[in-house]
């Protein structure tokens, strides 16, 4: 049974076609989990994290699972081949045909890279090529202040008993560090605290300063406020890939 994609999100257009790839760029606590899941469930097609790669990979003991397992053990960093490796394996599924979101990937300027060279050599293929790489990629990038990113996330409350999620500046509980739902104490997690916080963004803008110049220069690039409200950022983002992608 195919999923149709839902009237309220494309102004009642159904879409059955090919998406092509979507990339999502955005510092931590930009919105870009949120923004995924919309688009995956508008378009029917899969959001693909590295993150999840790498545990499947890891649970389900493949190849690529062992060697990441050995490297994260040891504390090195994954290479760009076997990251680029995991993605391309995931992209060989049926469910990738129409597109894909990718969330996570690329990091780096040789992924990317890497990356226009997959989509070129699927275009060339004998045989079926496949059929998103008829198109470029979108790509958004969600962008969001410093200030405004970090008090997203060092704002951030969670209850351990129930899991509600509060933020002390945007979504506060009624009683100060008490859940809502059930009274209990509300914590902060290890890698909400603001000096972590401070540290992930300075790798963030370290890691994607290029890779973001290096769409903007292939013109691929769409700047979004991600500081607007959700169903604004959304709409925005749904009128980039239906600009960009005219299949």
């Amino acid at each position: 049974m195919q999923t149709q994609t839902p009237s309220s999100v494309l102004n009642g257009i159904k879409t059955e076609r090919i998406v092509g790839p979507i990339i999502l760029l955005g510092a931590p606590g930009a919105g870009k989990g949120t923004q995924a899941k919309r688009i995956a469930e508008a378009y029917a097609i899969p959001q693909i994290s590295t993150g999840d790669l790498f545990r499947e990979n890891v649970a389900r003991g493949t190849e690529l699972g062992l060697k990441v397992r050995s490297i994260l053990d040891h504390g090195d960093l994954v290479s760009d081949d076997l990251v680029n490796d995991m993605v391309a394996g995931r992209l060989k599924q049926m469910d990738c045909d129409r597109g894909f979101i990718l969330d996570g990937f690329p990091r780096t300027v040789a992924q990317a890279e890497w990356f226009e060279g997959y989509l070129k050599s699927q275009r060339l293929c004998e045989g079926r090529p496949a059929p998103y790489s008829a198109l470029q990629p979108v790509v958004l990038e969600i962008v969001v202040g410093y200030n405004q990113i970090l008090q997203r996330i060092s704002g951030r409350r969670s209850c351990p008993t129930c899991g509600r999620i509060y933020n002390v500046y945007f979504q506060p509980p009624k009683v100060e560090g008490i859940c809502d739902v059930d009274g209990g104490r509300l914590v902060v997690r290890p890698d909400d605290n603001e000096e972590v916080v401070a540290e992930r963004l300075k790798a963030y803008e370290r890691q994607t300063l290029r890779l973001v110049s290096y769409y903007r220069d292939r013109g691929q690039l769409v700047e979004i406020d991600g500081e607007q409200p959700v169903d604004e950022v959304a709409a925005q983002a749904f009128r980039a890939i239906e600009n960009g992608n005219r299949l």
